[in-house]
């Protein structure tokens, strides 16, 4: 769980005369043992679940691209940040993949991290879900991980025939129900027109917060944010993933299914920071930035300014 050479090759970028003028490139350390706590990030290579999904694969190449359009971000942090490298899904075996990187993140968490994870399909979701749960379990009998989701899906698709990009949160809820955990789901900028109506019957059953794409608008954001103080109170730990085809189709061309109405980016980030200022967030993916399918590396900046905001200092 170490970058390797060619993945520090991306870390590129302006290099400024004037002091005190840092860009991501210039401070991004690669992980070490001994690494003290800070931003780590850890790519999910992968979109074998994508294309069992019946999507447009791709967002195997979003760690690479994503940070290159970091790279020359402006640096504003405080604290470090490290490259935690890649896990990569060999031959189709998503499920080993997916558990290579649940134990990526649970070492992170054990070592005081805050895990961002570079996706990858929203497969994604079930394995950086999975090492949140196993660090809380070893202190926590049933841990109160409440997961908020920016998506324009619900992926509560029937797990049973195998995992796919569709199918993450259901997979959760499945855990939780033979664990005997709470299950503890919010959906943002949910597109009605892509949900089917047994996907919402079940969204219903499990008690799932949700606020449709067309419902976030600035005058509701802060009763919408009133409701994510509230979930996250009933939480020991928030998980927070960001489907990037959640974003309207301008912003966010380059995913495997752009959104025909979507929300803004400049709506969603005040109810990200508000998250963050919970102080309960312990970890959170960006999902499906495929490389192939962009316009003018426009998605990655967006996917970069995510992490960017992901990563500053409280």
């Amino acid at each position: 769980m170490f970058a390797d050479r060619q993945t520090l090759e991306l870390w590129t970028g302006r290099t400024d005369p004037e002091a005190d003028a840092l860009r991501w490139h210039q401070r991004i350390e690669p992980l070490a043992a001994d690494s003290a706590p800070g931003v780590a990030l850890l790519g999910f290579a992968c979109d074998e679940g994508v294309r069992r999904n019946q999507g447009r694969p791709g967002a195997a190449e979003g760690p690479g691209a994503l940070r290159r359009a970091l790279a020359n971000v402006a640096w504003q942090r405080q604290g470090p940040a490290y490259d935690a490298g890649d896990i990569r899904c060999a031959d189709g075996d998503l499920d080993g993949a997916q558990q290579r990187l649940a134990e990526g993140v649970c070492l992170l968490l054990e070592a005081g991290h805050l895990p961002l994870v570079l996706g990858g399909g929203h497969e994604v979701a079930w394995a950086s879900w999975s090492g949140l749960a196993l660090h809380l379990a070893r202190t926590l009998p049933k841990p109160r991980i409440g997961i908020v989701n920016f998506d324009a899906h619900l992926d509560l698709r029937d797990p049973t025939r195998g995992p796919t990009s569709g199918t993450p949160f259901a997979q959760i809820a499945a855990h939780c129900a033979t664990h005997g955990w709470p299950f503890r789901y919010a959906c943002l900028g949910l597109s009605l027109a892509a949900n089917t109506r047994t996907l919402l019957r079940r969204a219903a059953e499990l008690d799932v917060l949700i606020r449709e794409d067309h419902e976030i608008r600035e005058g509701s954001l802060e009763r919408i944010g009133a409701e994510l103080d509230a979930f996250a109170a009933r939480c020991d730990a928030l998980y927070l993933t960001f489907d990037l085809d959640v974003l309207p189709a301008g912003e966010a061309p380059g995913v495997s299914a752009p959104a025909a109405h979507g929300v803004s980016l400049a709506l969603l980030e005040p109810l990200i920071r508000r998250l963050k200022a919970s102080g309960k967030l312990r970890l959170a993916d960006v999902a499906e930035l495929n490389p192939a399918l962009d316009q003018d590396g426009r998605t990655a900046r967006v996917a970069a300014r995510l992490i960017h905001t992901l990563a500053l200092d409280l």
